[in-house]
């Protein structure tokens, strides 16, 4: 069984940074496809995709939305896959959740291709 814990999330101020891990236990961690996605207030039946990175870390995947002030990247010797978030605007507000892919080497972006997904971990910007 895998499981994603996602952690980090809190209030941040407009131009603040935020850290957030995704925790992953149940499978051999380097041979999952990881992406992060959102869903904001309003729209939580709506995944937008963030970001995705392959097994080495070799292929990294942006949403516009966030290019040049998100940076994925993931740990294989801890089983962690982290999100570090710079330049925060009030439209990143939103619930950020950490998704699996045991199937593929590269993350997609579309959610569809991930069969297991954390809780999520809130994320809330100030202006």
């Amino acid at each position: 069984q895998v499981r994603l814990v996602e952690s980090g999330g809190e209030l941040a101020q407009t131009g603040g940074s935020l850290r957030l891990s995704c925790s992953v236990s149940g499978y051999t961690f380097r041979h999952l496809a990881m992406g992060w996605f959102r869903q904001a207030p309003g729209k939580e039946r709506e995944r937008e995709f963030v970001a995705s990175i392959s097994w080495l870390g070799g292929r990294i995947v942006y949403s516009d939305s966030v290019k040049g002030r998100f940076t994925i990247s993931r740990d294989n010797d801890k089983n962690t896959m982290y999100l570090q978030m710079d330049s925060l605007k009030p439209e990143d507000t939103a619930v950020y959740m950490c998704a699996a892919d045991p199937h593929h080497e590269f993350g997609s972006t579309n959610e569809l291709e991930y069969p297991h997904w954390g809780q999520g971990t809130q994320v809330t910007v100030s202006s």
